[in-house]
């Protein structure tokens, strides 16, 4: 996952997400506007969605580019199937 620093960074905005949903949660058990909940659905799903690039970049970056210079003719094949997972 590369350097410490953007392991910490990700767990924060993880820790984030998570408290996003705890949130959501609490406002379906207050009966809150719907409008309001779905909001905070598409905030955190978002939020997520930024988690999974983050980690795609990461991937393209260093391991990606060490399979490569290593002669992994599946390499691309392996992201690719893994960018069609991220998508759906």
């Amino acid at each position: 996952m590369g350097d410490n620093g953007g392991k910490k960074k990700l767990i924060q905005r993880l820790k984030r997400v998570e408290g996003q949903v705890r949130g959501i949660q609490r406002m379906i058990e207050h009966e809150q506007n719907c409008i309001e909940v779905l909001t905070q659905v598409a905030a955190a799903r978002a939020a997520l969605d930024r988690v999974g690039m983050i980690i795609f970049e990461e991937h393209s970056h260093t391991c990606l580019l060490r399979a490569i210079e290593e002669g992994q003719d599946d390499a691309i094949e392996e992201l690719m199937q893994a960018l069609k997972r991220f998508m759906q």
